[in-house]
């Protein structure tokens, strides 16, 4: 018998197949920030429609700028401390060549830093569900500039950057629980503490304005959330990606089955808006955990989120802070029951052989998923806590109380979202000035 020929691992080579799928993943992913737009749009009331919109709607151009100009390098450039990351080469996407393949994957490094730009974008839109009615537009744009600066680049390092601390403390983060929904529910309390609550709070009623366009933008999250969830894998060739798409839609059903059934026990009534919140707290809460748990796993881990993010959002009538779309109920309470289920419902036998604790597992991976939740958590409260004490005592965070009154679409953007006085003009403008003539003539006479 010929003697054994050990071969070197051959360097990966370009996939047009992996690279084709992380292009649509990176489109799709794109689309949930106009998604998030309409469906906080829809939840607010008619004079703040467009400055919701707004506010997703800017991150798109101010943290795409960003990234191509520094947050890509600190995000995902060689480790500096465990804290941060550069690469000079990033900076600008310079020295990025177009056939470079991204650490070891199959896909081009400008692929790679388009999917991750996606995820910069929509995380810091986010938080823009508890700040409605009340903030003024340049003093979001600039809130924008200065935390994904702060504290989305860093933390994005933290979780999946080569090097940074949670990464290589073994955190299990598929697609963003910690780095996306916990860092944005967290900043989002931090800031509402800070700006204070909405004019009428408990008092008047904000009931949402358009529940169709509510559903509208989940339904957009919930198809784009396939991209966000299975595109996390950066490929598919060893059905991991696909074992996250099976999970993503089995935890939102049963997320949104278990809000509905919490809410008919708890408020006697099956809601539009409690079907479109109960599979968004399903997407969050899978998307840590998604690669990690069995579609029996999945569905335990939606339920637990449906249920626990539904009584969550009560929190704030009890609490007093004014969380105007539930963005820490949601985002925050979804993230961290997403992150730490890993350590219950790791199968190992998805993204690695990690095992929880129903899995023989023990609580070795519980705690590890404690330290990297309650560290972003504790690092974006604060530090979004102190931005906007920041801005409020600079330039002003807030519109002035007149304002946020008659409506902060018209003191801001100068527009409404709906003209009523077209609805049916056509026939009011002609017919009033014949009407008008003729009630004349009879006076007259």
């Amino acid at each position: 018998m010929a003697p054994a020929i050990t071969l070197a691992a051959e360097a990966p080579k370009l996939s047009a197949a992996d690279t084709g799928f992380m292009l649509i993943c990176s489109a799709l992913v794109m689309l949930m920030t106009p998604g998030l737009a309409f469906f906080y749009g829809g939840m607010v009331r008619v004079k703040s429609t467009l400055n919701m919109l707004m506010m997703s709607f800017i991150s798109l151009g101010i943290v795409t700028i960003l990234w191509v100009l520094y947050g890509f390098s600190m995000a995902f450039g060689a480790d500096k401390g465990s804290v941060v990351g550069w690469t000079s080469d990033f900076v600008g996407f310079s020295g990025i060549d177009k056939m470079a393949l991204w650490d070891g994957y199959t896909i081009p490094v400008f692929v790679f830093a388009v999917f991750q730009l996606m995820f910069a974008i929509i995380t810091p839109a986010l938080i823009s569900g508890a700040l409605a009615d009340r903030v003024k537009f340049s003093a979001w744009a600039v809130f924008l500039v200065l935390w994904a600066t702060v504290v989305y680049f860093p933390v994005a390092h933290w979780v999946w950057g080569s090097g940074g601390w949670a990464f290589d403390l073994g955190v299990i983060d598929f697609a963003g629980g910690t780095a996306v929904h916990i860092n944005a529910g967290a900043a989002a309390l931090g800031v509402i503490l800070v700006i204070g609550k909405r004019v009428g709070f408990k008092k008047d009623p904000m009931r949402p304005h358009s529940l169709p366009l509510v559903m509208l933008g989940a339904g957009l999250l919930w198809f784009g959330w396939f991209g966000f969830n299975a595109g996390s894998w950066l490929g598919n060739g060893d059905g991991v990606g696909a074992l996250m798409f099976v999970n993503t839609q089995v935890a939102t059903a049963a997320a949104m089955l278990a809000w509905l059934a919490y809410e008919k026990i708890r408020h006697g009534a099956f809601t539009t808006l409690g079907a479109a919140s109960g599979a968004v707290a399903g997407l969050v809460a899978i998307t840590p955990s998604g690669g990690a748990v069995s579609p029996l796993g999945a569905i335990a881990v939606g339920v637990i989120a449906g249920v626990l993010c539904a009584m969550a959002v009560g929190l704030k009538y009890k609490f007093g802070y004014d969380d105007s779309l539930d963005v820490v109920g949601v985002h925050m309470v979804g993230g961290i029951v997403g992150s730490l289920l890993i350590g219950f419902f790791a199968s190992g036998k998805g993204q690695s052989d990690v095992e929880g604790l129903f899995y023989g597992g023990g609580l070795d991976q519980f705690w590890k998923q404690c330290a990297g939740v309650f560290g972003v958590l504790a690092y974006s409260l604060i530090a979004s806590a102190i931005l906007a004490f920041l801005l409020d005592k600079t330039i002003g965070m807030r519109v002035t109380e007149d304002e946020e009154v008659s409506g902060i679409d018209q003191a801001e953007h100068a527009e409404t979202a709906y003209d009523f006085s077209g609805a049916g003009g056509g026939v009011v403008s002609t017919a009033a000035p014949a009407l008008a003539a003729t009630q004349s003539k009879k006076v007259d006479a």
